[in-house]
């Protein structure tokens, strides 16, 4: 794909300038000019009246055929013989999809003694089981990971297939997806069927988070997406009989290029927002450190975790172990309080799946209120510190 202008249009008036986010085009001598920083993104070419601005793109040429895919898969990774808990949240969206698009949902596991729980996927969703069982595979080995991954998908040629966004996943998914020559999505928070052409829908943030971007990937197969713990949840309601496909394999740690040496483990972090049943959130509203003692405050009479918006971060109010939000952590507690937050794409994409959601604004017009359950418009700085002694009270009288 490249970009080009003609000179012989170019009125040099600039507004390709001003609707480039990149600093991607300059104006020289009268002239339209592209820049280093040009990441091909069109901008500049809706914008130009004049039409001087030409986008090329290479024509693709359709390699699958499409009708030949069929199912949704969840690619399951796990850790010290326990399933990623993200792995259960995709289940219960994959379900969904799988339901619109009248298909079979199934879970992919690469691992190693995991058969007496296989059963157990049939209650969060899934109507079949691929296990891939090696004692090899009872840890992480990328291009294992790749090479066993791209036969079955080329084999039994999956449709959708949805993986976590954790370090695990985002490094074997796009080499999945170049071998495959598949369309990948990182980082979605939401995931849909067009019903018109059964495509999946996939929306992420773009454009530091300012932009809602839905994209689909309609000429390649299968569709992929990575999705951040937290965004969906478990849903455990169902009753089917999974069916089984065990594929015994003898691997050795020899056909692999790597070897693992050593683990070492992580050290034991104080704060972990994604399991937290409540979170207290400051943002800009809190006006400083010292503001949020009230927020702490609260957080303590409830038993909850601290958490707070990028700005409180960048602020240095806030460790960067407590940002919630799209460049901070994904939470889906029973009860997020947001005090002071204006409600920022940035930030609704990291809590918006809480159970309840309590806004504390004086601006009645924040976009958190479409968001919240609950709203109080007003200073968190005086309503904050009467919830907080009325919870007291409540607690005293236990």
């Amino acid at each position: 794909m490249s970009i080009k202008i003609d000179s012989e249009f170019c009125t040099g008036c600039a507004d390709c300038v001003s609707s480039c986010p990149y600093g991607g085009i300059e104006v020289i001598d009268d002239v339209a000019v592209i820049t280093g920083e040009c990441n091909l993104c069109g901008a500049c070419v809706e914008i130009c009246s004049v039409d001087a601005i030409i986008l090329e793109r290479e024509k693709y040429v359709e390699k699958v055929e499409k009708s030949l895919y069929k199912g949704v898969w969840v690619i399951a990774e796990h850790y010290k013989g326990e399933i990623h808990k993200v792995a259960y949240q995709l289940l219960g969206k994959g379900r969904d999809l799988a339901d619109i698009l009248g298909v079979t949902l199934s879970i992919v596991i690469l691992g190693d003694k995991f058969d007496n729980i296989l059963e157990e996927f049939g209650n969060y969703g899934a109507d079949e089981v691929i296990y891939v069982s090696s004692p090899i595979l009872r840890n992480y080995y990328s291009d294992l990971y790749v090479n066993i991954l791209s036969e079955l998908i080329s084999e039994q040629k999956p449709e959708i297939i949805l993986i976590g966004a954790t370090p695990t996943g985002r490094d074997f998914a796009p080499r999945i997806a170049k071998r495959l020559n598949a369309g990948l999505t990182a980082d979605c928070t939401g995931l849909d069927i067009d019903p018109e052409t059964n495509n999946l829908l996939q929306t992420r943030p773009t454009f530091g988070g300012n932009i809602m971007a839905t994209i689909r990937t309609p000429n390649s197969r299968p569709q992929m997406a990575t999705v951040r713990p937290g965004i969906f949840t478990v849903t455990k309601e169902h009753k089917r009989k999974v069916k089984i496909k065990r594929i015994e394999s003898q691997y050795k740690e020899k056909v692999s290029i790597t070897k693992i040496v050593k683990t070492i483990e992580k050290q034991k972090i104080s704060v972990n927002l994604e399991e937290a049943d409540i979170i207290v959130a400051g943002g800009r509203g809190v006006g400083s450190k010292e503001g949020f003692d009230l927020i702490k405050e609260l957080a303590n009479v409830l038993g909850a975790e601290m958490g707070g918006s990028r700005v409180t971060v960048e602020l240095n109010w806030l460790d960067q172990d407590r940002q919630v939000g799209q460049t901070g952590k994904t939470v889906s507690p029973k009860l997020y309080i947001a005090c002071g937050i204006s409600g920022a794409i940035q930030h609704l994409v990291g809590m918006q799946n809480s159970e309840i959601i309590v806004a504390i604004n004086k601006d009645p017009n924040a976009p958190i209120f479409k968001v919240a359950h609950y709203g109080l418009v007003g200073d968190l700085l005086q309503i904050v510190p009467v919830i907080t002694e009325e919870l007291k009270k409540l607690k005293s009288k236990e």
